[in-house]
């Protein structure tokens, strides 16, 4: 099997000829073998800002590939960097690699600088980034005295850290003098800046360790604050010692401790500005104190969080969202609460973007005079600038290239030469960072190889997919081929998937996929074939599963596991308990099939899984033992919860609520969470929406509110078995109006009419209205014109009708809600056109191309857009065939259509007759309808090959002699030039003569064949000719007749006495009386016959109908451009098979093309047949493809006498 492809993923379609792909060879990644000249290539470097431990030697990497190998240079701060004068630095051999001896002598601040790595050879030169060396610092704490810190119960505390700056910067955690880590909790955190921050402290919180510590991760160094004292003391202690001073009334109240609404430690104010970089961690801080101490809550405000990249810390202080991009800047809101009251604070983020690939530039193989283009695109915010270096070199200084064309991010090549060989780099920057990629233009002219080690062998299992590898290179790209077998046939299948880098797959690999597989790579310098092997494995399975046991305390219990697998594979079994190994006890034992497990112990209850592995597939079953007392209990009884009660609302704000509740019973199964649902009584009375999901170890949930609804809460509770019944609602709570948070959406423009637009929106609901009194405000003005907006308020509706407007013009639209306290935001603008109206206008230069007799290819102009007046939706070609003058008065009823959608220019016409004469006129279409016709073109098809004839007979048989009469085809498809008859006599055995070629004028529909030889079968093969070629052919038999007597006519030179016997035996009693035997005998095997045939027995008429067609007469061609009926080679074969001996066709039998195709063929009774009038059946052929009898070796007609009588002589 062949098949032949390009590298890049695309299924194969079934067809008669390999499919040849090609190969796109504008940007080509391919990997040169290093064998070959090639430009260098960077394979490794250091990153590009690279902290060293100052403690050990500088190791600066720079390597890189190439042929000839490549030699290496460096820059320091822009300056050529001799290594050679300096003793401490030395190269890599046969690398740029650069070490810096400082162990020895030499400080790391003097290496400190920008670095750059140069690799160089004939073909061209890459560079490295920009590498940035810096030595990492841990510095000491300076020396401080802190005084300690005496503060009364309750109050707020920060203890500040205050690290020295390091680079990196150090890692701050917080412990005591044993080196404990001191607990923190939503009172008392650890800041982002390292700092202590207390909520409010209680007297637990004295201690006179606190120690901030600095971990410097990269020197492996911790350094250590101060300690700082803290006392705490109570409000009792507090007046104790201020009794000793002060008189009774001046003791410090209770107040001190007093509980206390939340103000933010940090951040301060009501707002503050954060900006990140896109692709790095987003933190945003909120710490509040208070008393009770208060909950952080986190909302953006004109967005939802993003979902998967959304995490909480430090006990919900801390909001992160990983890998940040654009679409997270925005206002994000921190909300503290406590039962005394809520804070609010707003970060208003900003997202930039260091520049980021959108498409690196790639490598490029050129053959020498083809084009190709190197294309570097990068975003970044702000916009990054695009630069181009050659060899190192900024462009605009670079040598000059005759073939190099610089279109801002695009490098294009046009007619290279070896000297065009090069490297590129490609710099995109902004004031967050850079990005330098280097690409190199490599001119050669190579014939193909292929990398694929030969003879590799692919196991795969069967029904899975198996990749065949074969990575190529070559210069020009070559094309791939794939072969199946050693004989190469062509492959045909539809199974087959096609990759970019050769490789070959096979999505569902069956046993028959088994095979060699031979790949080969061609371009115009030569070719190269690798061959490698695929093997189809049985897949392995489980066929005896372990099955589920209960099994008493101190019992032993055992698991089966029966595997069945290829022959040529190893299975391993390996038994698991809870996606883990077994417990190293005696207890458990395994044996081929089995796992035991002996003494049974509370602990051994679990899933127990067997999993089978081989070299290519693996496959596992479970089962669950569950371990009971050995008496046993009563089961408890495990139920859906009862549904919460003692539903009340608390802190009840304008845009939010505190719900609590108290759970029922769990019924034994723990509750897993509640689900929250509201009732607006207001606008939707009676019907429940969900509000929110609380955990089930929650009794109280905050809940955000919209305005102007009159809220009721209920509670469920839910557990592994279901959900409980919802409680009694709660108290109802109105909250205050406020104006739309939000605008119409789904808003449209579109006329009705050619001369009005006619706006429309999606209404907002009750619920989101917002407040009473809701309107919308509906603008619009023409795009393309200098007017103002027109505006005008409407109800609430959802439509609004713009009259006098000109036909098919954009309009810009917005439609804003209002209601009785305000204006929702500015909308959005949309875009909308008026009505359309016909268009005015008709294709013009319309042209036909006559393709072949049946196909006709049509060109147009297209119709200005102006003149269109609407939206295009396409073309519409009129045709219709001239009829005869009998048939016009029918001639719209014969008009076809055909529709070509958008903006085509030319279509194709098929099903066209083959030599008529057609009319043809094509339109507009637009949203309105259609537009006036063009003027009508005429053409003629061609001629086409005839149908078979219509009917063909054969009358008059006699001795030597049979007429044939027809008629002629009911398509000829042109002008007939002639009839070929091709006959052949079958003798006795089935086997057929000399075949008879006669050609017959046009305009004969009748001809008789002479010099036949008595008592014979013949076959015919009857087809017409026009100039095209022969068209399809009928069938038929007949038989001569045999002489009176029934014995073949005498010898010319008999004598009279031969004569006389003649005479003398046909007068004979005897002879007379056989004959009527005879035919006794054959009028009892027709009623015989007919008798079966009524009571549904199957009589074939052929069994080897044609079997021997004319080879030279085809009448369905390949080649001939038409779209022709799939003829296979079976029917081919079936139209050279005669008649069985003794099934006689009757001389006066019909033929006609046109019989149904729903005959008894269809229907498994054998060919088509009819009954004549003596109740034989008479078979009747057509010349389409028959099919074969349901029963071979019977007949389907009982013989004639004639047959009969010839039997017998």
């Amino acid at each position: 099997m062949q098949l032949e492809i390009m590298p890049r993923k695309k299924r194969l379609p079934a067809g008669r000829a390999p499919l040849l792909l090609l190969l796109c060879q504008l940007v080509r990644a391919l990997d040169v073998p290093l064998d070959l000249v090639q430009p260098p290539t960077i394979t490794q470097q250091s990153p590009k800002d690279y902290i060293i431990d100052p403690r050990e030697n500088i190791v600066i990497q720079c390597e890189a590939k190439g042929k000839p190998p490549p030699s290496f240079s460096w820059t320091r701060n822009g300056t050529h960097f001799d290594i050679e004068k300096d003793p401490l630095v030395t190269m890599k051999p046969g690398s740029g690699t650069l070490t810096i001896n400082i162990m020895s002598e030499g400080k790391a601040e003097t290496y400190e600088g920008v670095y750059q790595c140069t690799a160089r050879n004939e073909r061209g030169a890459a560079i490295s980034n920009n590498i940035v060396v810096r030595p990492s610092r841990s510095p000491l704490w300076t020396k401080e005295k802190l005084e300690p810190i005496t503060l009364r119960n309750g109050q707020s505390l920060i203890l500040p850290c205050r690290p020295p700056l390091g680079l990196p910067p150090p890692i701050i955690f917080w412990m005591d003098n044993s080196f404990q880590r001191l607990p923190q909790s939503e009172r008392v955190s650890q800041g982002l800046n390292g700092d202590l921050y207390f909520s409010n402290v209680l007297p637990e919180d004295t201690r006179e360790d606190y120690i901030c510590y600095a971990r410097f991760n990269h020197t492996q160094t911790i350094q250590q604050k101060q300690p700082i004292s803290v006392k705490v003391i109570s409000v009792d202690e507090l007046n104790d010692t201020i009794a000793a001073n002060l008189n009774d009334s001046e003791f410090y109240s209770a107040k001190s401790n007093r509980e206390r609404p939340p103000t933010f430690l940090t951040p301060e104010g009501n707002a503050s500005h954060k900006e990140e970089l896109r692709g790095n961690v987003l933190s945003l801080e909120c710490i509040a104190e208070g008393l009770p101490t208060p909950i952080i809550y986190w909302i953006k405000e004109d967005g939802t969080l993003p979902i998967n990249r959304t995490f909480y810390k430090n006990f919900k202080k801390t909001l992160q969202i990983i890998q940040v991009s654009e679409a997270d800047s925005g206002n994000y809101q921190c909300i503290a609460k406590n039962p005394l009251g809520a804070i609010y604070h707003t970060i208003s983020v900003t997202v930039k973007a260091a520049p980021y690939w959108i498409m690196a530039p790639q490598n490029l193989v050129l053959s020498p005079g083809e084009d190709g283009r190197l294309i570097c695109r990068a975003n970044g915010n702000p916009k990054p600038r695009i630069s181009w270096l050659s060899n190192g070199v900024p462009i605009e200084i670079a040598p000059d290239d005759p073939s190099r064309n610089i279109d801002g991010d695009t490098i294009i090549f046009s007619n290279v030469q070896e000297r065009s060989s090069a490297v590129y780099q490609c710099n995109a920057s902004n004031e967050y960072g850079y990005l330098l990629a280097n690409a190199f233009v490599n001119v050669l002219a190579e014939p193909p190889r292929i990398l694929t080690s030969a003879n590799t062998l692919y196991q795969v299992i069967t029904d899975r997919p198996a990749l065949l590898d074969c990575a190529f290179f070559g210069s020009p790209l070559p094309t791939i081929e794939w072969f199946k077998g050693a004989k190469g046939s062509a492959l045909r299948e539809d199974i087959y998937v096609l990759h970019e880098n050769g490789t070959l797959e096979i999505p569902v690999a069956q046993k028959d996929s088994t095979g060699t597989y031979t790949c080969v790579a061609r371009n115009k310098l030569g070719m190269a074939k690798n061959e490698v092997h695929l093997e189809i494995k049985d897949a392995t399975r489980i066929i005896k599963q372990p099955e589920y046991a209960v099994v008493q305390r101190g019992g032993t219990v055992s698991f089966e596991c029966k595997v069945k697998h290829d022959h040529t594979l190893i299975p391993t079994i390996t038994w698991l308990k809870d996606s883990g190994e077994l417990p190293n006890d005696g207890r458990f034992t395994v044996d081929k099939d089995h796992l035991v497990v002996a003494d049974v112990w509370d602990n051994d209850g679990g899933t127990y899984t067997c999993v089978a592995n081989t070299t290519l597939d693996n496959v596992s079953a479970s089962a669950v033992l569950s371990v009971v007392a050995p008496t046993p209990t009563p089961a408890p009884t495990y139920d859906v919860p009862n549904p919460p009660f003692d539903l009340e609302l608390t802190d009840q704000l304008d845009k939010s609520v505190q719900l609590s509740w108290t759970p029922g019973n769990d019924n034994n199964s723990p509750i897993t969470k509640f689900i929250i649902e509201y009732e607006d009584a207001m606008h939707e009375a009676g019907l429940w929406h969900h509000q929110t999901e609380v955990s089930g170890m929650q009794t109280t949930a905050q809940l955000k509110l919209s305005p102007y609804v009159n809220y009721s809460f209920r509670v469920m509770a839910v557990n592994s078995l279901g959900r409980s019944l919802p409680s009694e609602a709660s108290e109802q709570y109105l909250t205050k109006a406020a104006e739309p948070d939000t605008n119409p959406t789904a808003v449209e423009g579109l006329g009705s009419e050619p001369d009005n637009l006619v706006i429309t929106w999606k209404p907002l609901n009750g619920f989101e209205s917002n407040g009473p009194g809701l309107q919308y405000k509906v603008s619009w003005r023409q795009k393309d014109g200098d007017d103002e907006w027109t505006s005008v308020v409407v109800a609430n509706v959802s439509k609004y009708i713009v009259s006098g407007t000109p036909t098919f013009v954009p309009y810009l639209i917005k439609v804003q809600a209002l209601n009785d306290v305000g204006f929702a935001p500015e909308p959005a603008v949309v875009m909308g056109h008026s009505g359309e109206d016909l268009p005015m206008v008709a294709p013009g230069n319309v042209r036909v191309n006559v393709v072949n007799s049946t196909l006709a290819e049509v060109h147009w102009d297209p119709v200005p857009l102006k003149s269109i007046r609407g939206h295009l939706q396409g073309y519409r070609i009129y045709y219709w065939k001239a009829q005869s003058s009998s048939k016009r008065n029918r001639r719209h009823l014969e008009k076809k259509i055909l529709t070509f959608q958008g903006s085509k220019t030319h279509g194709m016409l098929p099903g066209l007759e083959p030599f008529s004469h057609y009319t043809l006129n094509v339109r507009v279409v637009n949203g309105k309808g259609e537009g006036p016709a063009s003027p009508d073109r005429v053409f003629n098809t061609p001629e086409g090959v005839p149908s078979a004839p219509s009917s063909l007979k054969i009358v008059n048989p006699t001795l030597d002699s049979l007429t044939l009469e027809w008629d002629p085809p009911s398509r000829p498809n042109g002008i007939l030039t002639e009839y070929t008859l091709k006959y052949q006599p079958i003798n006795s055995t089935h086997e057929l003569g000399p075949l008879v070629d006669l050609k017959i004028p046009a305009n004969k529909t009748r001809w008789t064949l002479k010099n036949l030889n008595f008592s014979t079968r013949y076959k015919f093969y009857f087809y017409a000719q026009t100039a095209a070629g022969s068209g399809s052919q009928i069938t038929e038999e007949a038989v001569t007749n045999v002489d009176e007597a029934g014995i073949p006519p005498p010898d010319v030179g008999a004598g009279k006495a031969m004569a006389s016997r003649q005479v003398d035996i046909a007068t004979q009693g005897w002879f007379i009386g056989l004959m009527c035997a005879v035919a006794l005998l054959i009028l009892i095997l027709l009623i015989v016959c007919f008798i079966r045939r009524n009571k549904g027995g199957k009589y074939p008429v052929k069994e080897k109908e044609d079997a021997h067609a004319d080879p030279e007469i085809q009448p369905m061609k390949e080649d001939d451009g038409t779209f022709g009926e799939y003829r296979s080679l079976e029917s081919d074969a079936e139209d050279h098979k005669p008649l069985k001996k003794g099934s006689r066709t009757p001389s006066d039998r019909t033929v006609k093309k046109e019989d149904s195709d729903d005959s008894l063929v269809d229907y498994g009774e054998g060919v088509n047949g009819q009954f004549n009038e003596d109740g034989s059946f008479i078979g009747q052929y057509s010349g389409k493809k028959e099919k074969e009898p349901a029963e071979g070796n019977e007949s389907s007609e009982a013989p004639s006498p004639v047959n009969a009588m010839n039997s017998f002589v």
